[in-house]
């Protein structure tokens, strides 16, 4: 009896263990992976990424270092959105937020540049070219500078 209860409480600790490992893992995307996700992201991508001019491989693709995207509401609606950098060592100087609406149909996205080798004591924010795809209006516009500000080595 006191066998079978050990293994019961073994099972209930290995169950409620995989829960917590679902739990850190909600289902939320990474940029990097969208496009060969669903076919659906792929061509709205293309979509706002076909009408611009000199956009590197790794924009043109989402390929590239991305964190988890958000689930946040602008006007309404809801987009995922999150940051991508063509690698981990140039996201200080190249970086795109990008936003999906939920349902797939649109895409935004801002490319941000700072000139490399600025020196730390020099705001990023005060030397940064911002480039807007897809056309968003005013209110993505700040949704997508909202999201840049939300990371702490940007300031």
């Amino acid at each position: 009896m006191f066998n079978s209860s050990l293994k019961a409480i073994a099972a209930a600790l290995l169950l409620g263990g995989s829960g917590l490992v679902m739990a850190a893992n909600d289902g939320q995307s990474r940029a990097n992976e969208l496009l060969s996700a669903d076919p659906q992201y792929r061509e709205t991508w293309q979509g706002v990424v076909k009408k611009e001019e000199r956009l590197p491989d790794w924009i043109i693709n989402l390929s590239g270092t991305s964190e988890q995207m958000n689930a946040v509401t602008e006007d309404g609606d809801q987009y995922l959105v999150g940051p991508l950098c063509e690698t981990a060592e140039t996201c200080l100087n190249k970086r795109l937020i990008v936003a999906f609406s939920l349902d797939k149909e649109e895409a935004y996205a801002m490319l941000v540049e700072v000139p490399a080798g600025l020196p730390a004591d020099k705001s990023p924010t005060r030397h940064a070219d911002y480039r807007f795809l897809g056309k968003p209006d005013e209110g993505m516009q700040k949704l997508l500078m909202e999201q840049l500000k939300k990371d702490p080595n940007w300031y």
